[in-house]
């Protein structure tokens, strides 16, 4: 009954600080009789009680003033224990100087006062310091007592940070763990306590699930870039150890730890590879103060260049999106962080010639960067005209009403489906890329043979003739991105499974969403127009593997808790991608996660011509003969898993 009255809930303040003066008053008299060799007598003296009541005083003030009395006891810290001392000290400090100056009386009549005050700041401090750590073990004592299946953990790191998990974690009243000790890989730290709590390294996790059931690591979100923290993240999941994050200390609400922060580690988080370096002095130069669209801004991708670009302050930015909820989701985002004056919203659909035609009217942009693309493969095998409307026909009307109307820099987002196409999808975005490569060819030439014939670049108002730089990046899958096979399979895992896969050799290669746009947004600055610029994406990772990690982050066991079935290859799926062409070379740039492909660029009236009788003919519906054509234009398009398989047999047998 008592525990509960005194640990339900936070004491008074003022009761702290009553308690706190008792303890200096007791503290104060313990001094001044072991220097009068306990002569109780003397503390009845009327010069003792003027000091005494001076000092309790001077205390109080200085308690007061450094707020020692403010601070919840049982959840004191290494901090409030300095505050403590610091406190005593001044307070003694500033008694003496008050019996140096202005008691002088006084301090005749008690010649080794000084003792008393030196004497008396050990003692206080002392008491007040251990007053704390009793009430802090009682109320853990008591807390541990009351808790019922606690979980045991580990905290990886042991630094700064990992102390404030572990205060944070021990101190929550909702939240039933107990904490075994720390993780780390610093020989110097291995074997020694902090705040009680033992210094383990990664060979000791086995034991520790063994001995005490280690159910779970706890890991700050912003430490997941080491090859070492990799590899014990990777020994916790094979041993069913469960692993949650934590953001940074800084990002707690109200410098405390909520439990909506604490989540389950995401397969993302173990695909992140070492911090991309970026030339942001040169990006700035190309972003700054400029006015920038989006196409697909509501998008993954889209929605994360937006994020991205604003930190480079330009002028505004132009969003283009023609999905509206998701167009209100990421405005009401931007005003949350005060970035709305600088943005503009509008839906429209990259299909509509006369619609894009007004929105750079209006506002006269100086960067596009192209994320607008139907991307779902089985979907555009299934709707083949509707990818060459919006791949192909909305890549051609953004390029040519940007050369309109001066664009400097045209970037389009790509795919690796788009090397040796299988599907309908991955061609249209290999046309899409022939069209602006070409266009930029097209562009260069003209601008040249201006030059060599000694006519102006510019026209009327100064206005440079247009050369829009197109830039083509290339790259593979984005993890956690809409449509995403993650989603999938978080969704099977939480229903219990089967977890599908469709094929037992299906790999890919994958990317963070905002890894993927640091290097869109590199590749900008640094193209010169016309190359297709490829990502470092790492090793190709099994879809079969990463379903299996997904069920062991839930803290299940694959093929015993949760089952993975294969379902078979989609239309238009490979099993493997690629992000060059087998007769396609690369160039290494400046940046080592990037290199320029050097593909074949096709004559411009030659893929302007190719490209308008596949758009008339897409005006027909014949499904058939649209594909037929594609497969024309680009003679390495060879059908996997698909009804237009029967096509490459009609064209083999003609040749």
């Amino acid at each position: 009954m008592i525990p509960s009255i005194l640990f339900k809930r936070a004491q008074s303040r003022w009761l702290i600080l009553l308690v706190d003066l008792a303890i200096i008053a007791w503290a104060f008299s313990t001094a001044f009789l072991v220097t009068r060799q306990f002569d109780f007598p003397q503390l009845l003296s009327y010069s003792f009680q003027l000091h005494l009541a001076g000092y309790c005083t001077t205390a109080m003030l200085v308690f007061v003033l450094m707020r020692i009395h403010t601070g919840i006891i049982r959840f004191s810290n290494t901090e409030d224990i300095i505050r403590i001392f610091s406190s005593t000290l001044l307070a003694n400090i500033s008694y003496s100087l008050i019996l140096q100056w202005s008691l002088r009386d006084i301090r005749s009549e008690t010649p080794s006062f000084k003792e008393v005050i030196i004497l008396n700041f050990f003692i206080s401090s002392t008491l007040l310091i251990m007053l704390r750590l009793f009430v802090k073990s009682a109320y853990n004592f008591y807390k541990g007592y009351k808790k019922v299946d606690v979980k045991p953990i580990l905290i990886y790191g042991s630094g700064k940070p990992a102390v404030l998990i572990k205060q944070a974690f021990e101190s929550h009243p909702e939240i039933k763990y107990e904490v075994l000790g720390f993780l780390d890989h610093d020989a110097d730290k291995l074997g020694k306590y902090i705040e009680r709590k033992r210094v383990y390294n990664d060979s000791a996790v086995r034991y520790l699930k063994e001995k005490y059931g280690l159910a779970e690591l706890i890991i700050s979100s912003n430490s997941l870039n080491t090859e070492e923290k990799k590899r014990t993240v990777e020994t916790c999941i094979n041993l069913s150890i469960k692993v949650l994050t934590v953001p940074p200390a800084n990002e707690w609400l109200h410098g405390h730890l909520n439990l909506n922060q604490v989540s389950n580690l995401k397969i993302e988080d173990l695909l992140e590879r070492e911090p991309i370096l970026l030339d942001k002095k040169k990006i700035m130069g190309k972003l700054a103060g400029k006015r920038i669209l989006i196409t697909g801004a509501a998008g993954s991708i889209g929605s994360e260049i937006v994020r991205q670009v604003m930190g480079y302050n330009p002028e505004k930015v132009i969003l283009v999106d023609q999905a509206e909820s998701p167009m209100h989701e990421l405005q009401l985002e931007l005003e949350d962080k005060n970035m709305g004056a600088k943005v503009k919203l509008c839906i429209a659909n990259i299909q509509n010639y006369r619609s894009m035609h007004a929105i750079f009217h209006t506002y006269r942009p100086q960067v596009v960067f192209h994320a607008a693309a139907y991307k779902h493969v089985p979907m555009m095998e299934n709707n083949p005209r509707e990818a060459i409307l919006d791949n192909v026909l909305g890549t051609k009307n953004l390029a040519e009403i940007a050369v309109e109307f001066y664009v400097e820099r045209f970037i389009m987002i790509s795919t690796d489906k788009a090397v040796n196409p299988t599907n309908v999808m991955g061609a249209s975005k290999r046309l899409a890329e022939m069209y602006i490569q070409s266009l930029n060819c097209h562009l260069d030439a003209m601008n040249s043979s201006l030059m060599l014939g000694g006519q102006s670049l510019f026209v009327k108002g100064g206005i440079r003739r247009g050369h829009t730089k197109f830039i083509t990046t290339r790259f593979g899958n984005v993890l956690g991105s809409n449509g995403s096979v993650l989603h999938r399979f978080k969704a099977q895992i939480e229903r219990g499974g089967p977890v599908t896969v469709t094929h037992p050799e299906i790999t890919r290669y994958f990317m963070t969403i905002p890894e993927s746009v640091q290097l869109v947004l590199e590749a900008s600055a640094m193209g010169r127009g016309g190359e297709i610029l490829i990502f470092d994406m790492g090793k190709p990772v099994k879809i079969v593997d990463l379903a299996a990690n997904m069920i062991r982050l839930s803290g299940y066991v694959p093929y015993k808790d949760i089952q993975i079935a294969f379902s078979g290859l989609r239309p238009g799926e490979k099993l493997y991608e690629e992000l060059l062409n087998k007769e396609e070379l690369s160039v290494p740039t400046h940046h080592h996660k990037i290199k320029i492909s050097k593909v074949i660029v096709y004559p411009y009236d030659y893929v302007q011509g190719k490209v308008n009788e596949l758009l008339k003919l897409n005006e027909s519906g014949d499904e058939f003969k649209i594909v037929a054509k594609i497969k024309e234009i680009i003679p390495e398009y060879k059908s996997n898993n698909s009804r237009f398989k029967e096509l490459d047999q009609q064209l083999q047998a003609v040749s």
